[in-house]
């Protein structure tokens, strides 16, 4: 007996056209599309062809008018500044229509480019609706990026106007933004010609005569801009991600497919209904922050939470909780590694016990492989469901996820559960050929991609073809391997190139790290491939411990790789295991495995510009050199 997952799903992979059809009826249209998908150049594909919307009024003025104008929209929640602020839809549109008079005062038209170079705080998700209201186009880069790594952005959106606050503010200490953007400003070819600066109280930037200008006084002297129509096809943002080269990716979202599958994931993936409280404890650098801070909560007309701390540290590990009890959220999206984090500050979940939950239906995670050990001891003080799903800053919303507004579907540890509609996802060898279900290969998408998934990069259609369709023709590569049971489910292991190769076994670093995670004395962890000269490569742990954890490390690195060699076996060849304070990551918390390895190898690498804390690999050099790890000792 199908339930509404299996025949939504069917219905999408049958007559996609129909099915997304039926989906794009939830967003006004000011001219509807004239075909559905275009597929008449061909890998690439349009959706919604001669169709005219706007973004910005689908996510905000459609509510004022239909409503909603006394309702929370936006919740900007800052432990680290001590602010709570709340926006109704009727103040965030007057918000938002006089930061787009700023804009159009400044010259900004449709097509333009508006780069954001802003903090955590009310103003930025305001000006990337601003600019969306316009019909431009925006690139917000995560705040703090270094100058060459923001020279480069930059050079490649060519901005008209950028749009920077003074800084931002982290634990204990202010990161001044401005300073960055005036040297990525003299580094990089293209000149903006106007900057615009939201001063911030902690920290007041210098303003360069005849570039630029005051944030509060610009908009203080605009007049409200109204919604531009503009084409379905037409971009609604970029947003960079890491390129193999070095040089990042100007991943495009156009408005119309956007719009449509962002909000038919919010009641048919999360099961949130307009109205109720919705928070992804993201930045909107990310992916994430896009899709699930500003824009999908608001065309489904929920209430968004801005969240402007850290999961620990502002002020303890209780903070999530205590914003859920506080603003009445019924879901929570984050990290995984949130979630250690606060595993290890509060092994036994006593700051959970501090709060009311009663609203609190669900927990997503996603981001990075969520290991069963984080979930189980999620689901087991939170007692709610715990939600694994993945997808990527190419394909804006989930690949695989336990739909709940379909019938939550059984749950594995250690899957997202099954492909959500529209996305048919197989598992190919290196020359394409299908695998059988439980074998791991690269995991792929067939072609077309659902709407809302990137139509290229930003004048780059080259690159586009070359890094997401040359490989496996017919098939979108997503980088990540894994495999798919014989219930349809997906299991996704690694990235593809953390995939190892010992004594000619292909082996998962994700499987071997779902068993360092279970040990009780580790917070989180990671298995990284180095070079062996006898059996090509072997895996190495490198593991955190929980807080208050007193135990000889060498006792438990010794229980660690028993653990390994008896649930996977001689064969993954697992002999070396090492305690660590900290692992590297990005800043939106995703492990650099493959820059640890790089430091195991003792080969030459780029420190990656996203990395929190360059320190810390210096600390896993010293750590791998301790234990007289070879390739260290030979580097």
């Amino acid at each position: 007996m199908s339930g509404r997952y299996d025949e939504a799903y069917a219905w999408s992979m049958r007559d996609p056209e129909g099915f997304w059809a039926a989906a794009a009826k939830d967003i006004d249209w000011f001219k509807p599309w004239e075909k559905v998908l275009d597929l008449s150049e061909p890998p690439y594909a349009r959706w919604f062809v001669g169709g005219e919307l706007n973004t910005c009024y689908n996510a905000v003025d459609r509510h004022v008018a239909g409503g909603r104008a006394d309702q929370a929209a936006l919740i900007y929640d800052s432990p680290v500044t001590d602010t709570i602020k709340t926006f109704t839809y009727r103040e965030l549109q007057d918000q938002v229509a006089r930061i787009a008079g700023m804009l159009k005062g400044f010259g900004v038209e449709k097509g333009d480019r508006v780069l954001l170079y802003m903090p955590m705080v009310p103003e930025t998700v305001m000006a990337m609706l601003a600019t969306a209201r316009l019909g431009a186009v925006h690139s917000v880069v995560f705040g703090g990026f270094a100058p060459n790594e923001l020279a480069t952005r930059i050079n490649d959106a060519k901005p008209k106007v950028v749009l920077c606050g003074s800084c931002g503010i982290e634990p204990g200490r202010v990161v001044a933004y401005k300073p960055l953007l005036d040297a990525a400003i003299e580094q990089a070819a293209h000149k903006p010609g106007v900057c615009v600066v939201l001063q911030r109280p902690q920290a007041q930037a210098a303003l360069i005569a005849g570039r630029d200008h005051d944030w509060n006084e610009a908009v203080a002297r605009a007049k409200p801009a109204d919604c531009v129509p503009v084409k379905a096809t037409d971009p609604l943002f970029i947003l960079y991600t890491s390129g193999t080269t070095g040089i990042p990716k100007g991943v495009v979202h156009d408005n119309g497919g956007h719009a449509v599958a962002l909000k038919w994931s919010m009641k048919n993936v999360y099961d949130i209904d307009p109205g109720e409280v919705y928070w992804s404890a993201s930045d909107v650098g990310w992916a994430v922050g896009h899709s699930y801070i500003v824009y999908a909560p608001l065309l489904h007309g929920c209430t968004t939470v801005l969240f402007e701390g850290k999961p620990v540290g502002t002020p303890d590990p209780g903070v999530f909780w205590r914003i859920i009890e506080q603003h009445k959220v019924v879901s929570l999206f984050t990290a995984p590694t949130a979630f250690r984090a606060i595993k290890r500050d509060d092994p036994k979940g006593e700051y959970i016990k501090k709060y009311r939950l009663d609203h609190f239906r669900t927990l997503f995670l996603a981001g990075e492989r969520a290991d069963p050990d984080t979930i189980q001891w999620a689901e087991r003080h939170l007692g709610r469901p715990v939600i694994d799903h993945w997808w990527q800053t190419e394909t804006g919303w989930p690949m695989a996820a336990n739909c709940l507004g379909l019938g939550m579907q059984k749950v594995k540890y250690g899957s997202p559960t099954k492909p959500v509609p529209g996305y048919d996802v197989r598992v190919v060898d290196e020359n394409c050929h299908p695998m059988k279900p439980g074998e791991i290969g690269a995991i792929v998408v067939r072609l077309p991609l659902p709407p809302g998934c990137l139509p290229t990069l930003w004048q780059n259609d080259a690159g586009f073809l070359s890094s997401y369709l040359k490989d496996f023709p017919g098939y979108y590569k997503t980088a990540d391997a894994g495999f798919i049971d014989e219930d349809g489910y997906v299991y996704i292991m690694s990235r593809t190139d953390d995939i190892i190769n010992v004594a000619g076994h292909r082996l998962s670093t994700g499987g071997m790290e779902e068993v360092l995670s279970a040990h009780p004395d580790v917070a989180e962890c990671a298995v990284i491939g180095v070079a062996d000269a006898l059996k090509g490569q072997v895996p190495l742990g490198l593991v955190v411990l929980k807080s208050g954890v007193n135990r000889p490390h060498g006792e438990i690195t010794r229980e660690l790789v028993a653990m390994v060699r008896e649930r996977i076996g001689p064969v993954a060849s697992f002999k070396h295991a090492t305690v660590i304070q900290r692992l590297p990551k990005t800043r939106s918390g995703k492990v650099l495995r493959s820059t640890m390895r790089k430091v195991a190898d003792a080969e030459p690498f780029k420190v990656p510009a996203t990395i929190d804390d360059p320190v810390i690999l210096d600390e896993i050099r010293a750590a791998l050199q301790e234990i007289g790890y070879a390739g260290i000792a030979a580097g």
